[in-house]
Parts: structure tokens; C-alpha cells; sequence
């Protein structure tokens, strides 16, 4: 009352003085409280909000032991788990197993389970569903794509919680096996192996991973739409962020960056570069990153025999202008590669600005060809390059001809235009060959009937580069398409896939890389990037260290859309 009294005594100009005083002290006390809670504080992710991302494609198998296509495998990193997974960080770590130790000879590995695991519907996750879901990618009758991978390997379950792994050799990648989906028995175990690709689990599954699905959109032609993710709070390592991820699935690119654009959805994932460049011109966020993956022509000196000689192949490879690739069919989202290992692995791509001049174009061109002019080849009357050669007393002419088989793919189009272009200026006849994926698959790469094919190969974080070039995966179904054979490469691949020690394979990584570039069996050109469009709304989306397009969700327990200030004194370590 003494304060009230005291104001009502004062006179006007007194009473505006006092007003203006008390203001000063209270916007500077709430000044320093917000700078003192700025200084002793620290931003915090927080629970909840929703992600919904556009994926071209549908998703046919969501099961880790039928999984074939890009939006499969994407619903299984989500809805899955396994003992290991992949991290940001390049390394696998924990998911399911507790720990992990390998024997001193590489051949046992033992696997602890964490306790308490559970799925989706709250039953215990045991070693029992471990090896249950490895004697289903073994079993013929289901024709798993993993089956291969568990040829030679013994799994002895020691109880509940721990399972052995013995090879009959040792084989220094095999924990890159130890990331697939467990499926859940008590579900599975009754279904027989001739329904088991037709069953409704294959759409409706239940995993254990860090999400679990709440609804699903079925159209009247029974074509699933899309799906409503909820978070797991039992999941392994901790129950995600977001509380709901939205998987929404489209016919077309065309279809989903219309969503993109008008904010249905938040990202979409391996756009094409010419999307991304003009997503990136209208201010949207577009990040890239590198998978182990090459794009190379492979040439199959059986089919075309003027690819037997070294000078050939090294004009050939020589007179490419990979820069120029990399501007023209990628738009500046890619790496230019001299070998089957991506030089820039694990490194964001960045927009090339480099694009060689017509003239040093040219002029690599004509010093490519000026070394066969003086190797003895010849250019006929068509501007094709030939060359007399002797076998006993025959002299046969040999003319640079060959053809380039590739894919109905618009970048694998282009970049067979472009090196049929430039290999046409300097003196070779190439003709173009486009197939659909599945005929070139079937017909063309199983039976290997190519000169030379326009084609990617896709390497593990492991790098095991022998299903690719080991002579003893030349013939179907080996992935061997250059028809690669070298005694030495081959020796360094083997140890490459037994040795632990890093000092080894680096040397047996060496031996090999210098054998491929003394023979040229492939002509390397790029590696693209994996790009992504995505909303500022949703933080800590780690895209580093990719080896397969569904590891962009490899940390989504980690994403988050909210998030609170916390005094640095309350926060756990």
C-alpha cells in the first residue's frame, strides 16, 4: 500500500521517469536471464513431430530374406534390425548383439545378444529367431538372394543369448553378414516355403527395428500406398525421435518431386541430377554423397578380338574426358574414377565446374591416335583405324569395330552416346546397343554376348572386390563381366578376403589395383552420387560413409524435428 501510495504522489513527468525505470530493469534482467540460459544451456532433441518421405516404386517383399528391390530394402532398415548395423561413422556397430569376438584363426565368430530384447508385438527376440531366419535364406525352396553368403558356414545356437558362427575358411568381411533383418519365428514358422514370397508379412511385417507400422494404405486394387511408421519404444538402442515416419510410395520421379514441391512430403531420395540441379536453383535443400559403387565399360576380349591388344585398350581408355561425363550425364553429382575402387569413397561429391575445352579434347584425341598411327594401325578409307597383323603366313586385317551393350537407363544412354562419339573421332567404329534392364541381364550379361558392356558395380563396405574380378567368377552367375583373368590379381583378392591384418591388405590391395591398371580390362569412368532432397525441419540426417541407399536411414533413432534448451548441469553424459 506504501508503494501504491508513493506512485499515486508522484507527479506525471515523475510517474513516466519510473515507468521507464522499472521497463530498464526488467527487459534487462530477462536480457541477462536469456544470455545466462544461452551460456549454461544447451539445445536438446526432443520427441515427436512426423517425417514423411516419397519413394519411386513399391514395395513387394518387406522381409530381410526376400528383399530384392530399393523400396524393400529402405521398409527393412526401418522395420528390421540385426545383430550389427552400419553407422555414420563408417564402422558397424551394435544393434541387437551385446558384444561380439572373433577366434584367433578368423573362422568363429561368437555373438552375444543384448537381454531383454522383444519385436513389434512384444515376444522375446532370442538366438531361436536367428537362426530360424538363417535356415530360411538357406532353404532352395525360397530362393532367398542371401543364400549364397551362408554357403560353408556352421551356426551353432549356445543358448538364448549367444550363437556361433564357424567358416570352413577364413573370410575377413563376415561381419557385414551379421546386418540382416531378424525375422520373428513364432510368426513365420508355419508358413511353408512355396507361400512364404506370398504371404501377407511379406507387406505387413513384424520386426524389431526402431519403427513398427500403425496403418497402411491399401488401394481398391490391393497396391499399397503407403505406410504409417510409429516409434519402437523397445528398440535396441533407444526408442527414435520422431514419432511417426511416413513412407508414401510413386509411381514416377515426376509424381514425387510434385509432392516435394508442394510440401506433401518432406524428402525424396535418389533423384535424378537433372532434378537436383533444378531443385537446388529453386532454393531447396540437396545434398549428395558417394557409394562404393563404378560405372565402367567392361571389355569382353572373347566377343570382340581387337580388344585382345594393349594399344587399343589403353587409346581407348586414354582418350576419355571423364570431367566431361561427369558435367554432361551427371550434372556435376559424381566423381570421375581411373579404377574399381571410388577414389573419392565416403567424400560428398561437389559440383563440378570443370568441362576439358573442345580443343584439348581434340587434342587428346589426336595424341591418343598418333600412338596406334605408331603402333603400325592405319586409317581406311571410312576413318576407321586398322591394321595388318601376321599369323604364320596368313596377314589378316583387324579393324577397331566393337560394339557397347548397356541398359535403357537415360544416363547409360548418354554416356554410350558420348563414347561412341568421341571414340568415333579417333578412329574406331562403335555401335550402340540398348536393352531393358531385365533382357540385359538375361540375355546379355548371363551369357556374356557383349563386346564390351556399359554397367556398374556396386562394393560392400568390405570392398570385396572378388565376385568381380576373380577369374573363377568369369562364367555365370559370377560378377566377374570383364572376364577378368591375372594370377597375381586373383592371389591378392584371396588374400584380400582371408587376411585381417591391415598392413596385408593394403599391400594385396596395391598388387591388385596395379595389375588392373597395367591390363586395362575395363575402361572406369564415374561414380554418382546418391541424391537426396530433404526439409531444414528435420536435423541430424547423416548421409557420410553410404553403401547402399537404404543406409541413409542408418541413424533415424537419431533424427529429430523438435527440440528443447536444457541447463548443461541436467544433462546425462
Amino acid at each position: 500500500m506504501n508503494v501504491k501510495s508513493l506512485i499515486s504522489s508522484l507527479r506525471p513527468t515523475e510517474k513516466l521517469f519510473f515507468g521507464i525505470c522499472v521497463t530498464l530493469i526488467v527487459l534487462s534482467g530477462l536480457y541477462i536471464l536469456d544470455a545466462l540460459n544461452k551460456k549454461y544451456s544447451v539445445e536438446m532433441p526432443m520427441s515427436g513431430g512426423t517425417y514423411t518421405e516419397g519413394i519411386v516404386g513399391y514395395a513387394r517383399f518387406i522381409n530381410p530374406v526376400l528383399a530384392f528391390s530399393d523400396a524393400d530394402k529402405d521398409l527393412i532398415t526401418l522395420i528390421y534390425s540385426g545383430l550389427l548395423k552400419a553407422s555414420p561413422e563408417g564402422k558397424l556397430v551394435s544393434d541387437l548383439a551385446e558384444s561380439w569376438n572373433v577366434s584367433e584363426d578368423g573362422l568363429t565368430y561368437t555373438v552375444t545378444l543384448k537381454p531383454n530384447l522383444v519385436f513389434h508385438d512384444n515376444s522375446p527376440l532370442t538366438t531361436d529367431d536367428i537362426e530360424f531366419t538363417i535356415e530360411k535364406m538357406r532353404d532352395q525352396n525360397i530362393k532367398s538372394p542371401k543364400a549364397d553368403i551362408w554357403n560353408g558356414v556352421k551356426v551353432e545356437k549356445v543358448n538364448e543369448r549367444e550363437i556361433k558362427f564357424i567358416l570352413k575358411k577364413s573370410y575377413a568381411p563376415f561381419l557385414e553378414n551379421l546386418t540382416f533383418g531378424v525375422l520373428p519365428k513364432h510368426v513365420w514358422k508355419d508358413i511353408e516355403p512355396q507361400a512364404f514370397d506370398v504371404h501377407i508379412l511379406n507387406r505387413e511385417p513384424i520386426g524389431s527395428g526402431p519403427y513398427k507400422i500403425k496403418k497402411v494404405d491399401v488401394d481398391t486394387s490391393g497396391i499399397y500406398q503407403s505406410y504409417r511408421l510409429e516409434s519402437f519404444e523397445k528398440y535396441a538402442l533407444k526408442t527414435p525421435y520422431i514419432d511417426q515416419v511416413i513412407i508414401t510410395f510413386f509411381k514416377n520421379e515426376a509424381d514425387a518431386l510434385s509432392a516435394y514441391k508442394s510440401g506433401n512430403i518432406d524428402a525424396i531420395g535418389g533423384i535424378s541430377p537433372e532434378a537436383a540441379t533444378e531443385l537446388k536453383e529453386d532454393g531447396y535443400t540437396v545434398t549428395a554423397t558417394s557409394l562404393p559403387r563404378v560405372f565402367a565399360l567392361f571389355l569382353n576380349q572373347s566377343s570382340a578380338p581387337v580388344l585382345t591388344n594393349k594399344e587399343v585398350r589403353k587409346a581407348l581408355n586414354e582418350s576419355v574426358d571423364r570431367n566431361h561425363l561427369i558435367n554432361e550425364v551427371l550434372k556435376g553429382w559424381g566423381s570421375p574414377e581411373q579404377g574399381p575402387i571410388p577414389e573419392d569413397l565416403y567424400n560428398e561429391p561437389i559440383l563440378s565446374d570443370a568441362s576439358a575445352a573442345t580443343a584439348q579434347q581434340a587434342q587428346r584425341i589426336q595424341d591418343t591416335q598418333k600412338q596406334l598411327l605408331d603402333k603400325g594401325w592405319k586409317l581406311g578409307a571410312d576413318n576407321v583405324l586398322v591394321k595388318e597383323t601376321k599369323s604364320g603366313k596368313k596377314t589378316e586385317t583387324v579393324r577397331l569395330s566393337f560394339s557397347i551393350s548397356t541398359s535403357n537407363i537415360p544416363e547409360l544412354k548418354k554416356t554410350a552416346e558420348i563414347l561412341k562419339d568421341t571414340w568415333t573421332k579417333l578412329g574406331a567404329d562403335v555401335t550402340v546397343q540398348i536393352f531393358e534392364p531385365s533382357d540385359l541381364t538375361q540375355k546379355v550379361i548371363r551369357p556374356r554376348k557383349y563386346d564390351s558392356l556399359l554397367f556398374g558395380n556396386v562394393i560392400g563396405r568390405d570392398l570385396d572386390l572378388y565376385p568381380f574380378w576373380h577369374s573363377s567368377e568369369r562364367n555365370d552367375p559370377g560378377l566377374n563381366i570383364a572376364l577378368y583373368t591375372n594370377i597375381k590379381a586373383d592371389k591378392a583378392l584371396d588374400t584380400l578376403r582371408t587376411a585381417s591384418d591391415e598392413s596385408k591388405r593394403k599391400e594385396a590391395f596395391d598388387v591388385f589395383n596395379a595389375e588392373v591398371a597395367n591390363d586395362i580390362p575395363a575402361i572406369f569412368l564415374y561414380s554418382p552420387g546418391y541424391i537426396y532432397a530433404t526439409s531444414d525441419s528435420v536435423k541430424n540426417i547423416q548421409l557420410q560413409n553410404m553403401t547402399s541407399i537404404s543406409e541413409r536411414f542408418m541413424n533415424i533413432d537419431k533424427w529429430y524435428i523438435h527440440t528443447e534448451r536444457i541447463w548443461k548441469i541436467f544433462v546425462q553424459n
